[in-house]
């Protein structure tokens, strides 16, 4: 293993990181918040330390292996989880324990979004907008990941849509070199995240609020800058936008790159796993707006269809944003909300779960086993498409829930030992697994009422469900450190 380069990379990777808490810094002098100053002390301690790290290993040039990659996507969110809690901590008007900023932090970067501070409104400014920067920063981080490096390394979403898979995206890079591919998500993502702010400024958002909600929008991670999320400006043409770009940043980004870069939009639909994304998300909303209009809890269909058409959006891309408190939705609504979060959004996006090519593929597995029971002997491949899908995909597949299951089952019941009840347990740990944010009982607002443990239980769950469980878990096993 490479572990001088493994450094070098994470001391430069500080030292990047430590330019972010500027911004945050200048949002403070603007607004005269009374808080720049952890900004500043944190973005100088994170480049002293950085640079302490990095300047030991400068001149090492080799070039990453397999285990060096694994150990690199692991420690990314980690690592970053734990300089990003930094300038919380060092703020005098937060007063914050260490285990609240580590929550906190986690939560932004892997754009879980949940909660750990009881009454937003109350926080200076300057936390307000770093809250919404840092998921900013990890939507973009996994992407690039997913699509950039994750594929090199065998690990992740995208390995499904590589060569093995039909549609328009079956190369495991868009462009020939990474850097390439790296800077193209970039533009992307910039390009949506300001088209997205300047939607909801037109719309009637202030600056600020537009900014910091376009942010974690299109990273798909829920912050708000308001105790009612989104439903604080009720608005049905602010609501609209946010569906929209929630809808987007749930999308695989190559397809995005491929309409950006040929022009045209027809790549989205000869993509089986979108196609199945939005076949999923009109019968939900279909499912919602019934249950919502005949149970009467609204009298008007118009009015069923509006927090339908939100709440299902919101919460099969992750984004875990709110107009209504789901949580007395009459009958399953509010479980199966939090399931259809399982299903997530597509592979290579900024959403969590488990990813709909994962579901797609055990469907067609499915189907198979039944046709097969009835004609034995058949030659019946996995079809995505019209191209067969590799038996070993096909096992990664299944390898994959089982393992997160097994994973699910062992949070949960940790979670139940800190004392919660079995709705709480069961909620946190989805919405921290699946990225999502939003739970039912004592974590439907926030995290807060949860112990120290029940919170690093949950900063576990988040880390494994946006790293998709296998690249910590090779940490952790004999295999990954034997020579």
């Amino acid at each position: 293993m490479n572990l001088p380069v493994v450094q070098r990379i994470f001391g430069l990777l500080l030292m990047l990181f430590s330019l972010t808490m500027l911004p945050p810094m200048l949002v403070g002098l603007y607004y005269q918040d009374g808080n720049w100053h952890p900004f500043l002390e944190a973005s100088l301690a994170l480049a002293l330390v950085g640079l302490s790290v990095w300047w030991p290993v400068r001149t090492e040039q080799r070039e990453l292996r397999l285990r060096d990659g694994f150990l690199v996507v692991a420690l990314f969110w980690i690592v970053l989880g734990g300089a990003g809690a930094a300038p919380l901590l060092l703020s005098s008007r937060l007063d914050m324990a260490f285990t609240d900023a580590i929550f906190e932090a986690v939560s932004g970067f892997t754009t879980t979004g949940a909660i750990i501070f009881p009454r937003l409104q109350d926080l200076p400014i300057s936390v307000l907008y770093y809250r919404s920067q840092i998921e900013w920063l990890g939507g973009i981080g996994i992407v690039v990941l997913a699509v950039a490096l994750l594929p090199m390394l065998g690990v992740g979403g995208m390995q499904l849509l590589r060569a093995e898979t039909p549609g328009p995206v079956k190369d495991s890079k868009l462009t020939p070199r990474i850097t390439e591919t790296a800077k193209a998500l970039w533009i992307i993502y910039l390009a949506v995240t300001a088209a997205c702010a300047i939607a909801y400024w037109s719309a009637g958002m202030s600056a600020f609020d537009a900014l910091t909600h376009s942010f974690t929008t299109v990273s798909t991670g829920g912050n708000s800058t308001r105790d009612g999320s989104i439903g604080y400006f009720d608005s049905v043409l602010i609501e609209l936008i946010a569906i929209v770009f929630m809808f987007i940043g749930a999308v695989n980004f190559s397809l995005h790159f491929l309409a950006w870069r040929h022009r045209r939009v027809s790549n989205y639909f000869r993509d089986p796993e979108f196609k199945a994304y939005v076949r999923i998300l009109l019968v939900s909303i279909l499912l919602y707006t019934l249950v919502l209009w005949l149970s009467r809890y609204v009298h008007e269909p118009g009015e069923a269809l509006r927090l339908a058409l939100f709440h299902a959006v919101a919460m099969q891309t992750t984004s875990g944003f709110v107009t209504d408190d789901f949580t007395h939705w009459p009958g399953a609504l509010p479980v199966i909300l939090i399931l259809s979060a399982f299903i997530g959004g597509c592979a290579g996006s900024t959403s969590g779960g488990m990813k709909i090519v994962r579901w797609l593929l055990l469907w067609k597995q499915g189907q198979r086993e039944v046709a097969q029971l009835v004609h034995p002997n058949a030659e019946l491949p996995v079809k995505l498409g019209d191209k067969p899908i590799d038996t070993r995909v096909i096992n990664a597949v299944w390898g994959f829930f089982a393992v997160y299951v097994v994973a699910f089952g062992i949070l949960m019941v940790s979670l139940l030992a800190t004392g919660v009840d079995q709705v709480t347990a069961f909620s946190a740990i989805a919405a921290c697994m699946t990225n999502t944010g939003t739970g039912l009982a004592a974590v439907a607002t926030n995290f807060t009422s949860l112990t120290d443990i029940g919170k690093w239980i949950c900063i576990l769950a988040m880390l494994l469900g946006r790293l998709e469980v296998f690249p910590l878990l090779v940490l952790v096993s004999r295999t990954f450190w034997r020579k």
